[in-house]
């Protein structure tokens, strides 16, 4: 029987692991005749299927101001206690308005029992699931015990009620096998595993008449070879690994793009990343601000692209992350069929790696081996080919919207049969 499906998060906006999972989940749940509605800080989605709380954002002023006092702190005022106490409360009545406004009948919690970025509003909706009982799926992103930023705090009350929350009527989904294995032996919660996905069954988007100008507008000569870095600048991300990638090629044809922005992790990382590349002489072009979610001119007439608008132009896509819950990038180079170097982070060495990906692998470090097997997928079209066609064709078995649609058929059924 189709139900409404009420999302709530944070925010749903921009090309975060947890906006664009979410947009995934609800066109599958549609297939099906689900229909979603959405809750959030900041939100992208239709006016007419949303409610959007400012309050909600973990950016909004107050919730900054309550994340100012608890992380890095070991004691907690009784202002402090109040303040989340009140924020919480009226959190919790826009729920209320959130469910009686658009019927919702099953609730899913993008990450916001997860990681809290946003205290009050994990409480408000622990306490609204637990007076209201509605059937709920809590999709799990990145736990706090995987954040260093996290691990001092005066909350443990909060955190053993909230993130996440042991409730009957609740199922746990997470992303890799290791989060499967802390929430059941930090927390005593069993869980699906549910991966990241795309829809490898549609054809990716190519080369038109928009993006067809995309090498010159970023000053790209034609033999250049364009090496696509597509994550946000934080230290995670290991771009520096890319520097060294780039540097030890020695090929000047070579150009670094970084397509993302900064992120919340503050701007030394970046300073620090263009300055090493000027020290290892490697071309570094940001291009952060010529990307978004849609194509637009921007207000000086210059072309807005997109993600999709850059890989098809990609010779090689960077992705030496140091963390990753899961992966977005890996699963975009593969569908655009771009071959990939890739840093053997915990969950791709563990969950990814053994299905039989063929990819220029490096492990904590580059070295010579892995710069000459990119020498080699950079200058022997064969051999490109056939890697990029082997990696679709795994990534079409084991990370395509079928998997998905089982997994959340199963949480259905799960909760029906628990009723």
């Amino acid at each position: 029987m189709p139900e409404n499906i009420g999302f709530i998060s944070t925010r749903f906006a921009g090309t975060d692991g947890v906006s664009l999972e979410s947009a995934k989940w609800a066109e599958v749940l549609w297939e099906d005749e689900h229909i979603s509605f959405w809750y959030g800080g900041i939100l992208d989605r239709a006016a007419e299927i949303s409610l959007c709380v400012p309050e909600a954002y973990f950016g909004h002023p107050d919730n900054e101001w309550i994340n100012r006092q608890l992380w890095g702190h070991t004691r907690r005022t009784r202002e402090v206690s109040t303040r989340i106490r009140d924020v919480s409360e009226y959190l919790k009545d826009t729920l209320y308005e959130f469910v009686e406004r658009f019927d919702i009948t099953r609730i899913v919690v993008e990450n916001a029992l997860t990681i809290p970025m946003h205290v009050p509003l994990g409480i408000a909706i622990i306490e609204f699931l637990m007076e209201t009982e509605l059937p709920t799926i809590c999709h799990h992103h990145d736990f706090y015990w995987e954040r260093t930023r996290f691990q001092i705090s005066p909350i443990a009350d909060y955190l053993e009620m909230a993130f996440p929350p042991r409730l009957p009527a609740m199922q746990h989904v997470v992303i890799n096998q290791a989060a499967r294995d802390e929430l059941a032996w930090r927390k005593g919660l069993s869980s699906i595993l549910i991966p990241n996905v795309l829809d490898f069954d549609t054809p990716s988007s190519g080369i038109d008449e928009y993006n067809a100008d995309l090498r010159q507008e970023l000053g790209l000569a034609e033999d250049d070879i364009l090496v696509l870095q597509p994550t946000r600048i934080v230290p995670r991300k290991g771009i520096e690994h890319a520097i060294t990638l780039l540097r030890m090629l020695g090929d000047s044809r070579c150009k670094l793009i970084l397509s993302h922005g900064v992120g919340d992790e503050g701007h030394e990382y970046f300073q620090r990343i263009l300055e090493l590349g000027e020290d290892e002489g490697v071309d570094i072009r940001y291009i952060g601000d010529r990307v978004d979610e849609e194509r637009h001119l921007d207000v000086r007439g210059r072309k807005i692209y997109t993600l999709e608008d850059l890989y098809p132009h990609a010779d090689l896509v960077t992705y030496p992350s140091l963390y990753e819950g899961f992966g977005n990038a890996f699963l975009e180079a593969i569908y655009f069929r771009r071959p990939l170097m890739i840093n053997r982070y915990s969950v791709y060495a563990r969950d990814i790696e053994p299905k039989g990906f063929h990819l220029p692998t490096m492990d904590g470090f580059v070295d010579r081996n892995v710069v000459e097997e990119v020498r080699r997928v950079l200058n022997d079209t064969d051999y490109r080919n056939r890697m990029v066609e082997h990696n679709f064709a795994l990534a079409r078995e084991f990370y395509n919207y079928p998997v998905l649609r089982y997994g959340l058929q199963t949480l259905f059924s799960n909760i029906i049969h628990a009723m």
